[in-house]
């Protein structure tokens, strides 16, 4: 890097004018309807100045940074036109830029990228990406072609950024490019657009800030986040109560979530989750370590343990994580430059159950309550597609950075040990309940009507798990294996669903009319939207199930699937 700067200053005088012999219209025509109409921009790699001047002179405020002297000299001598804040700074630290304390409408890096090592790009975006304000956008330009000269320029890649995109929660689009303004044969350009989201409240860029930018000794602060983010997508009927201001969750349903994220971590995987050689706060020898044995899977709302013993321990591991949340992450994620706590939490005395424990809407709530801001419940719903691979990267990366995780483990391992449930071992309990129904009736395809084969049908989640993981009996249906493939990872169409209301109706009433209709009544209460905690009607849950498709529609806009059997 150190040699490329040296180039571009020793031939500051040549460089200036051929930038200079093109127009910013020229250069950058095809994303001019992205420009703010005012704020802040930072023009990172700025060379001459000439993008740094087209913008201050459509009325924007532009700080330009150059790390090659010659050139920023060369650019300082233009004394026309607005002013221009011009700092000898560089990627990846940008330590210079980050000292304003500012956050910018735009961020230009125009031919800049291919100047960053590999080893560095991540670290770069990371810095960029913060200082970015709520909806602000970078464009970012990609140079295609070898280097002629003594600039070292790496290979570049559209797809490397929308990676990049997803670990550090900004929306991607690749915009279609100009030839080359010089004519050089050898060169193509690519540009790709980059933003961070905004509901208006500012909450998404908060979330962003606790997932990206806060201190962590431990995972706690994202474990948290990501519990919250799994609520709020999937239960939206977990809400106990709600105001203009927050949302009160089961403090119950909270630790059950953490439980069910840090089981494998640590007894699959053994990977260590903070800095403290005290270990974790909620793993215990009279409350996680007795449940060890139980697989993550095991553990899901509307579950029932007969046994005392487990029922028990299972009650102290739940009491332990909900005192931890308390004391730990939800006391130390707060408001940026304040002690002001983000989250508010209420616990409850309880005592421990003399016979058999179910997950159930009144034991998730005896626990307690936890309090989330509304702003920041509607931002975790809304954006969880970006927020989720966040929190995940930022996850992996935390353990990777704890000493005894580094020799045993591979991002691969953090990656798989992160993932979210495997939908094939909650399918294989509805599979063995189709089995049972074969054995004195017939079970039709919930969405063609036709009979199921017991050598031939799958269970599919009606609305897709790979977008929406949800294994509740409600959304896991049997179907024909045909059907199931040409549906795949699509959503069932507002026509689709209503054509097969019946079907669906039949299904639910013939498998879980009887065994486990108050597992099946409380997942859906707590999982679908306008729904009781003491419902008992199937026709509600269907409302209910047909509401929540429009509102994972409206929400992710996945496509359509059209049964046209």
């Amino acid at each position: 890097m150190d040699k490329t700067i040296t180039y571009y200053s020793k031939h500051a005088e040549s460089l200036r004018e051929q930038y200079d012999s093109l127009t910013f219209e020229q250069v950058h025509g095809h994303w001019l309807a992205e420009l703010p109409s005012e704020g802040m921009v930072l023009d990172v790699g700025a060379g001459s100045g000439r993008d740094a001047r087209h913008l201050a002179a459509k009325g924007l405020n532009v700080v330009a940074v150059e790390p090659a002297d010659g050139l920023r000299e060369q650019a300082q001598r233009y004394h026309a036109g607005p002013p221009i804040h011009w700092l000898d700074d560089s990627l990846p630290e940008l330590s210079r830029v980050h000292k304003l304390q500012t956050k910018f409408d735009l961020i230009l890096l125009s031919a800049v990228w291919m100047h960053i090592p590999k080893s560095q790009r991540q670290r770069s975006f990371r810095k960029l990406s913060s200082l970015l304000k709520p909806n602000g956008k970078m464009v970012v330009s990609l140079r295609h072609g070898a280097s002629t000269d003594e600039r070292t320029m790496h290979s570049v890649s559209a797809d490397e950024l929308a990676q990049l995109a997803q670990n550090y929660g900004l929306s991607y689009q690749l915009l279609t490019s100009p030839d080359d303004q010089l004519q050089r044969p050898e060169v193509h350009w690519e540009t790709v657009l980059l933003r961070l989201p905004d509901d208006g409240t500012g909450a998404f860029p908060l979330i962003r800030n606790i997932v990206v930018n806060d201190a962590k000794a431990s995972t706690y602060k994202v474990g948290l986040l990501r519990t919250l983010l799994r609520i709020a997508e999937g239960h939206p009927g977990a809400v106990l109560e709600q105001t203009e201001h927050q949302v009160s969750l089961p403090m119950g349903l909270v630790a059950l979530y953490w439980l069910k994220l840090y089981k494998p971590l640590l007894d699959h995987y053994d990977i260590q989750q903070s800095t403290s050689p005290t270990g974790l706060g909620f793993v215990k020898a009279n409350g996680w370590d007795k449940i060890r044995s139980i697989n993550s899977n095991d553990f899901y709302i509307g579950a029932c343990y007969l046994d005392t013993t487990t029922a028990q321990d299972i009650y102290r591991t739940l009491k332990d994580i909900a005192s931890v949340i308390k004391n730990m992450p939800a006391r130390y994620i707060t408001l940026p430059g304040t002690k002001n706590e983000v989250f508010h939490v209420e616990l409850e005395r309880t005592q421990k159950p003399s016979g058999p424990l179910v997950l159930d809407h009144s034991f998730l709530t005896s626990l307690g309550r936890f309090y989330v801001p509304r702003d920041i419940w509607d931002a975790l719903a809304r954006f969880s597609i970006w927020i989720e691979p966040a929190l995940v990267n930022e996850w992996s990366q935390l353990m990777a950075s704890y000493q005894s995780n580094q020799t045993r483990f591979s991002a691969t391992d953090y990656l798989q040990a992160l993932s979210w449930e495997h939908p094939e071992r909650t399918t294989s309990r509805v599979r063995k309940r189709v089995e049972q129904v074969l054995q004195s009736d017939s079970v039709q395809c919930c969405w063609s009507g036709r009979a199921i084969q017991r050598s031939d049908y799958a269970i599919d989640h009606a609305f897709p798990f790979a977008r929406w993981p949800n294994n509740d009996l409600w959304n896991l249906l049997p179907t024909k294996p045909t059907i199931n493939s040409a549906k795949s990872d699509k959503l069932p169409s507002t026509q689709t669903l209503r054509h097969a209301k019946e079907l669906i109706l039949h299904w639910w009433r013939q498998g879980w009319g009887e065994a486990q209709q108050d597992e099946f009544f409380t997942q859906a209460n707590f999982a679908l939207p306008n729904l009781s905690p003491k419902n008992r009607n199937f026709d509600d849950v269907f409302e209910a199930f047909a509401l929540q498709r429009d509102r994972i529609k409206h929400l992710q806009q996945l496509q359509d699937w059209q049964n046209n059997t």
